[in-house]
């Protein structure tokens, strides 16, 4: 996640730096720092920004869980977190989950691939400025 993406979900949330910061249980002057770009944001930071960005979203593929909204296998699918759990619209959030077949050691190795999963790209289209 980068400056502008974290600045434009804390926007649309409808938070100030100070709420926001409160939300997150982290410091104002880490909220200021990762918006102007000063600090990376921690793959945990960028986790629940993502989870409170997903309570304002309206329509993800019309309520399709991913694994159908991709056309998982269902060898594969019966292998996920995502499936097990029944948190198809969550997918991105959930460790473990086997996209491309396979898990992901790592957030950041994880969210590379699901910020090119048309399932997350739609998420995101919901927070994004037009």
């Amino acid at each position: 996640m980068d400056s502008k993406e974290f600045s434009i979900i804390r926007s649309k949330l409808g938070k100030t730096q100070k709420e926001l910061a409160q939300l997150l249980g982290i410091s104002l002057k880490a909220v200021c720092s990762y918006e102007q770009g000063w600090r990376k944001i921690p793959g945990h930071i960028e986790r629940q920004m993502l989870l409170l960005a997903s309570t304002k979203c309206e329509r993800l593929f019309d309520g399709k869980p991913c694994w159908e909204a991709t056309n998982c296998p269902e060898n594969r699918r019966n292998r996920c977190p995502a499936w097990e759990f029944q948190l198809g619209n969550l997918c991105w959030f959930i460790s473990g989950t086997l996209c491309r077949g396979e898990d992901r050691k790592t957030w950041e190795a994880k969210m590379r691939i699901c910020r090119e999963c048309n399932y997350f790209i739609s998420f995101g289209k919901e927070y994004q400025d037009e």
